[in-house]
């Protein structure tokens, strides 16, 4: 369990913390000399059977209301600490306004100096704390008179302490860990040390993990828990750790950073929150209302955007924070805001999308979408999400910035029932009443654009993805569709899309030509076909019917159209895809040039280029210049099993830690010379 103190400066915390402990925490010179608390100081001694308690003591003067604020985050119990000789005073006010905006429930009220005080006094200034606390969380704190000079009420508190740490709720081990950094140092023999509250998790010794938000890695070499050395901490516990790593330095690491599991670190500068402004304020929160934002250690400067009406005071709403630098957060962390010139505390809340957009913050949907994060439990803001527009929600970013771990992202599955869809490096789940809607609107679009287009091979795969809802990215739907071919109902043909029991078929006569036809496509002239004009030559037909048999032979997926007129069989398109793919392999950073290409099919140069400026209309390669590289996302077009899979990407960047890959939205989303879509026949290919 840990206990934060709070109260006005001189009311006796530290002397408090002593006489229970033992422990002087006031550490610092000028502290000593001063006589007040200027930095966070820490004690521990054991109140019930077999666990130990910790204290942190803060500051109370007004001037170092951002470090109370830094020990108050991850407390289990406040020791509110009010002096009956002076009473309530307006720290005191400050300090339980804070704890009640840091959602900290259970406390208890020492109303210290009781010697200097008789008992009307006494009795005065308990019906003072009463009516502060009776509006917050603590109204229930029990308020007990002690003295540290007589010792009185010091055995009641400590009994009061030890029930507490009996019956307080042990938080949940079970989620990613979390610790945020209030000191680093250096010890001799031992190097760096960070000391903080472990906001959730487990950490073991020996752990990898990752200071954010500047993305330092580390290893755990010892660690310390509750002041004891220890194999592993636990949330709720205030652990030290000495780390090593590379450039782990003491001044490489600061107050208010976090030092967190590797899989979390995803530090962010705008933040949709709910947002609570206290009553006493006078006027409202307006449309960039600067203001200095407290979140666990961490202090930065921000911007407050309403995503409705300003708020009043005494009022709550949703805001987007817009902060002056990246911090390591999590969905429903609580935070503090202050003006900017640190003078009073405004107000606060906590955080319910770690990914907030930066247009369209105040539509309907992104409302609705934020009435869903607001739910208090991730099962029940997950399962809302789905139910709302766009019906499809990333669960591993999800996950993520909840700090969930493999087990409860799981159970967040099983409990939601949730259909989950792999694309690249994350998962995208949908509700089971969305995915059935999903395969009615793709089979009902599918069976409309038979009816009307009977004589076409299918519907474009980007085309169809446009038109049915919910709208997935690309990776996704191809997923959808690959996994709707596999039982049967769907074929895929490049990059079209039909229902399995449509099929272009031609007729008696234009079978008898085809068949003519298809032997002088293959064999040993398949990387240089004849043209139309030949074929029609050697078959004693009009060119333009030869012409209009391998044009609806293309829709059937035999042939491609790689130039005017010049048309390949389907098989030999694969085999020069495959051709490219072992030409990029060879080739440095997997860049190649025509001739290359060239020399490797033992082709001509114009025959080479008009083939690779075909892969380039349809994405297989990205065209730089006279370099070309294959576009891994695009290959499943005419050869499926060269599909890169969710890990395989040789020839893209490597992923931002923070941000999106470079190919955010899969196959063919990448601008290329004279590039079309499956809306669109390719260039140079005439509509009938």
């Amino acid at each position: 369990m840990i206990v934060g103190t709070a109260g006005h400066i001189d009311h006796g915390k530290t002397a408090l913390v002593k006489a229970l402990t033992g422990v002087d925490t006031d550490r610092l010179k000028e502290e000593k000399a001063r006589g007040i608390t200027i930095d966070l100081g820490f004690a521990y001694r054991p109140m019930a059977e077999g666990r130990v308690t910790g204290f942190v003591d803060v500051p109370g003067h007004e001037r170092f209301v951002h470090t109370m604020l830094a020990g108050a985050s991850g407390i289990d119990v406040a020791l509110l600490v009010v002096a009956a000789d002076d009473g309530v005073m307006p720290q005191t006010r400050e300090h339980v306004a804070i704890l009640d905006l840091l959602g900290i429930r259970r406390g208890i009220v020492a109303l210290t100096k009781a010697d200097l005080a008789d008992e009307a006094r006494t009795a005065a200034v308990r019906a003072e704390i009463t009516g502060l606390l009776e509006s917050t969380a603590l109204c229930d704190a029990p308020i007990v008179p002690v003295s540290v000079v007589t010792g009185e009420g010091i055995a009641d508190l400590r009994a009061l302490l030890a029930e507490a740490e009996r019956t307080i709720v042990v938080r949940h081990a079970d989620g990613r860990f979390r610790l945020a950094v209030d000191r680093c140092f250096t010890l001799t023999g031992a190097g760096v040390v960070v000391t903080g509250t472990v906001l959730s998790g487990r950490i073991t010794v020996g752990d990898r993990v990752t200071v954010s938000p500047s993305g330092l890695t580390a290893r755990v070499r010892s660690l310390h828990a509750q002041n004891r050395p220890a194999q592993h901490g636990v949330a709720g516990e205030r652990c030290a750790l000495n780390l090593a790593g590379d450039a782990i330095t003491k001044d490489a690491i600061a107050r208010g950073d976090v030092v967190l599991d590797p899989k979390l670190h995803a530090p962010s500068d705008r933040i949709d929150a709910e947002l609570y402004l206290l009553p006493a304020e006078a006027k409202p929160i307006g449309t960039w209302f600067p203001a200095r934002l407290h979140q666990a250690s961490a202090e930065v400067g921000a911007r407050i955007v309403p995503l409705g009406p300003p708020i009043p005071p005494g009022g709550t709403g949703w805001v987007q924070l817009v902060l002056d630098r990246p911090v390591a957060a999590a969905a429903g962390d609580r935070f503090v805001i202050r003006d900017v010139s640190a003078q009073r505390t405004l107000g606060g809340g906590r955080f319910l999308d770690l990914r907030a957009p930066a247009r369209k913050r105040r539509t309907a949907e992104r409302l609705a979408q934020l009435s869903a994060l607001a739910r208090p439990h991730p099962v029940e803001a997950f399962a809302e999400l789905l139910r709302q527009p766009p019906f499809l929600v990333d669960l591993s970013d999800f996950a993520r910035d909840h700090a969930l771990s493999i087990g409860q992202t799981t159970e967040l599955e099983h409990a939601t029932k949730a259909i989950v869809l792999p694309s690249n490096e994350n998962r995208l789940a949908l509700a089971p009443d969305s995915w059935a809607r999903l395969i009615r609107n793709i089979e009902a679009e599918l069976s409309r654009f038979h009816v009307e287009s009977a004589e076409l091979q299918g519907v474009g795969r980007e085309r169809l993805r446009l038109s049915v809802e919910p709208r997935l990215p690309v990776a996704a739907f191809v997923a959808v569709l690959q996994a709707e071919a596999e039982a049967g109902h769907l074929v895929l043909e490049g990059a079209f899309v039909r229902l399995s029991g449509h099929e272009v078929r031609l007729s008696a006569a234009d079978e008898a030509t085809w068949a003519a036809i298809s032997p002088r496509l293959g064999t040993g002239g398949r990387f240089r076909p004849p043209r139309v004009r030949d074929l029609a030559g050697e078959l004693g037909s009009p060119e333009t019917e030869v012409r209009r048999i391998l044009k609806l032979c293309a829709r059937l997926g035999r042939v491609d159209q790689i130039a005017h007129d010049h048309f390949f069989a389907r098989s030999t398109t694969a085999e020069m895809v495959a051709l490219a793919c072992d030409v990029a392999t060879q080739a440095p950073k997997g860049e190649f040039t025509a001739a290359q290409f060239r020399d490797r099919m033992d082709n001509g140069r114009k025959v080479a280029i008009q083939i690779l400026d075909f892969f380039d209309r349809h994405g297989v390669t990205l065209r730089r210049g006279d370099l070309r590289r294959i576009n891994p996302h695009r290959l499943d077009l005419f050869v499926p099993q060269l599909q890169p899979t969710a890990t395989d990407s040789p020839q893209g960047r490597e992923s931002s830690p923070v941000g999106r890959p470079d190919f955010k939205s899969g196959w063919g989303s990448e601008t290329v010379p004279g590039g079309f879509d499956s809306h669109s026949l390719p260039p140079g290919v005439e509509r009938e």
